[in-house]
């Protein structure tokens, strides 16, 4: 365990990732059982927050946290832990697949907490290798507030003539369209202002097509915030989101929940395309 005296500054350790990520050769059978960092005595930026709560939907100036936003405080250490050279997955090209998260009960914005973030393991994938990412929040000894990332890294596999198995079906009675949302083109980059977040892929068209990428795209931890937002989440709940395509800035979407359920549509030139599914349920 390492016990941090502040958060790490997420510049540098994108930039030490992006430069490690070219001499990293993940395989299958990677192991890794990297340090727990522990950060104490946080306290949550107020302003900080606010910009959060604006560009997901949440809303302002209640003394509670955001379900989504102890990832946002995670984030930093997730990526000092996976920019390393230890790390055997290469920072570049890793994508954030899902995310459950367990909320115990209400937290106050005010409140003083200790937030401890691991990679629990690295598991082979049908495309590649996932490492699961776990994030735990605490007051006074107790954890409030736990979630579990996955982040996939594609490389061959060595299986490659055997057909891969197939994904779960999802329910095939559809869900009550509820609203549909217009984005504006500067999505990603107010929420990477407001996250810490600014992965070049989503902040402006020229650096979003240098990964491939025809316009920005947005986060997936932002569309999982926006969908919780409207979804509405219970004090004490667990709710889980899968990103299953990226959502395309400037655009259109169309949010989808039957009151557990929920998912994101895209509209026009992404007709039907579905980018992110999941649930909430309470405890």
């Amino acid at each position: 365990m390492t016990t941090l005296a502040s958060p790490p500054a997420l510049g540098p350790l994108l930039a030490r990732g992006a430069l490690c990520s070219p001499f990293k050769r993940p395989r299958a059978a990677a192991g890794f059982t990297g340090e727990r960092l522990v950060l104490p005595g946080l306290r949550v930026d107020l302003a900080r927050l606010a910009a959060y709560e604006r560009v997901c939907g949440f809303p302002t100036g209640d003394d509670a946290l955001p379900l989504t936003y102890p990832h946002v405080l995670g984030f930093p250490l997730a990526m000092s832990i996976m920019s390393g050279r230890d790390f055997p997955l290469p920072l570049l090209g890793l994508v954030h697949t899902s995310i459950e998260i367990t909320r115990y009960r209400p937290l106050a914005a005010t409140g003083v907490y200790e937030l401890a973030v691991r990679v629990d393991r690295l598991a082979p994938h049908r495309r590649g290798t996932e490492a699961f990412v776990v994030t735990e929040l605490r007051e006074s000894h107790t954890v409030v507030w736990e979630s579990t990332s996955t982040y996939l890294a594609r490389h061959r596999t060595g299986s490659a003539s055997s057909p891969p198995p197939r994904e779960p079906e999802e329910d095939p009675v559809p869900l009550p369209l509820l609203d549909e949302w217009r984005l504006a083109a500067d999505v990603g980059r107010r929420y990477g202002a407001a996250s810490g977040d600014r992965n070049p892929i989503h902040l402006h068209p020229l650096t979003a097509r240098l990964f491939g990428f025809p316009r920005a795209i947005a986060h997936g931890m932002w569309t999982a915030a926006r969908c919780l937002a409207a979804h509405g989440t219970p004090p004490a709940v667990r709710a889980r989101a899968r990103f299953r395509a990226p959502v395309l800035l400037p655009g259109t979407v169309t949010f989808a929940s039957d009151g557990t359920r929920f998912e994101l549509r895209g509209t026009g030139e992404t007709s039907s395309r579905l980018h992110v599914t999941g649930r909430v349920d309470r405890l």
